[in-house]
């Protein structure tokens, strides 16, 4: 089996089994600035450990990285984390995501629309909630970059 089906696999049983996680939360706490580790607090421990995982890869590919791409690489699905983790919804909305219909981003609505919306808009839903505009400009990027380092996290983001 291929590395990505395996890691795929993974994640898959991890969101069915939040216990199996094991987010280092005080290498990413140690990171990130005040504001943003209430972000990060609020995420889902799922979505913790795999932003934990996205930034030291980011790390171990490039050592040079400056903080503000490390600290997004953490936080980059912290807009996730405006409503529950249904996951379910996720693994719907994953499978059919060329599908997705096209929502606003406000208001947030309740149910599948709820989901679409966060699956479409989650990175925008960070940004706003992050006061150091190099990280939010990243997290904001990580679906379509546009600079080194957004292109960079989202490369790191793609292997998980």
């Amino acid at each position: 089996m291929a590395l990505v089906s395996r890691l795929r696999l993974v994640r898959l049983a991890k969101g069915l089994f939040p216990a199996l996680c094991r987010p280092d939360d005080a290498w990413a706490l140690a990171r990130l600035e005040p504001d943003e580790a209430l972000l990060y607090r609020a995420m889902d421990v799922r979505d913790r450990e795999h932003g934990v995982l996205v930034a030291r890869r980011l790390l171990e590919r490039w050592p040079e990285a400056p903080g503000h791409a490390v600290r997004a690489a953490i936080l980059h699905d912290a807009g996730k984390a405006v409503r529950p983790y249904r996951v379910w919804e996720r693994i719907y909305t994953a499978l059919l995501e060329n599908r997705a219909p096209d929502l606003p981003p406000y208001p947030l609505r309740s149910g599948l629309a709820g989901a679409w919306q966060v699956r479409l808009h989650h990175p925008r839903y960070a940004a706003d909630r992050i006061a150091d505009e190099e990280v939010a400009a990243l997290v904001r990027e990580h679906h379509a970059p546009q600079s080194l380092w957004g292109k960079r996290l989202h490369e790191v983001d793609a292997d998980y």
